[in-house]
């Protein structure tokens, strides 16, 4: 598949702040991903990071300032709104439906995003190209052979890695990621690794990640938040030998 225009804006950000009372919890952020940009955002826990996601995603409105996707003003749009222009995400704890088998998440992932999410008494079974594309995608996040395996059954790095399968079965544009190798074993985080890497280039891709190696690993820019503002942007090597990256996130500067 060919990739995006490169001169396509997929998220922009203007001045986007959020407040909680008297907290600001993300202060005056401005950013911008190109079609097809792999970008990480780190900082230190309580820097506004997972809340920065929600009012891209929609979850929560901004208190100010506008967002943008794919050239489209989204700043009051709801979430499901935002999802059908291309846009899905992943959450810090898995969201999944544990007492369904794997294929049967990824099939309801597939359905959420079609018109037959509509026909309520037709029997999903009924919909083969719903599960034909369920398994296409199951199979390429290496959980081919675990379609009808109960979810609370899975390891937890196969949770995981079935959160990626029911985004990526919505065929998305722009793929926002927290956190997606959390509580994983070394050997399970260097499997998501792999297959972030594997992941279509046409997806533009947004992810938290609290591991330093594994953001600089699976992303060609970084943006460091603090106290809800950005404080440092660029590529992985100028973000790394930042001072003051080095003093508030990697605690490499001493007094």
């Amino acid at each position: 598949m060919s990739g995006p225009p490169t001169n396509m804006v997929a998220l922009e950000l203007t001045n986007v702040s959020k407040a909680f009372g008297g907290l600001l919890a993300v202060d005056g952020v401005s950013l911008a991903l190109a079609a097809g940009e792999r970008r990480a955002i780190i900082g230190p826990n309580g820097a506004g990071k997972t809340t920065l996601f929600s009012l891209i995603s929609g979850e929560q409105a901004v208190t100010s300032g506008a967002i943008r996707l794919f050239g489209r003003d989204v700043t009051r749009a709801a979430a499901h709104r935002r999802a059908a222009l291309g846009l899905a995400r992943t959450y810090q704890i898995t969201n999944l439906f544990p007492r369904l088998t794997a294929l049967d998440n990824c099939v309801l992932a597939v359905q959420a995003l079609s018109p037959t999410k509509f026909h309520l008494h037709r029997p999903l079974a009924g919909y083969t190209d719903h599960f034909v594309r369920a398994r296409a995608v199951l199979e390429s996040v290496g959980l081919g052979g675990k379609e009808q395996e109960v979810v609370r059954n899975l390891s937890h790095g196969e949770q995981r890695q079935l959160e990626i399968a029911l985004s990526l079965a919505r065929s998305p544009r722009l793929l926002l990621l927290d956190e997606p190798t959390a509580g994983l074993s070394p050997g399970e985080s260097q499997l998501m690794v792999e297959l972030l890497k594997r992941l279509d280039p046409a997806i533009t891709i947004l992810i938290i990640e609290h591991d330093m190696d594994v953001a600089f690993e699976v992303t060609n820019r970084i943006t460091v938040l603090h106290y809800g503002r950005v404080v440092a942007e660029g590529l992985a090597h100028e973000v790394k030998t930042n001072p003051l990256v080095q003093e508030i996130y990697l605690g490499a500067l001493e007094g």
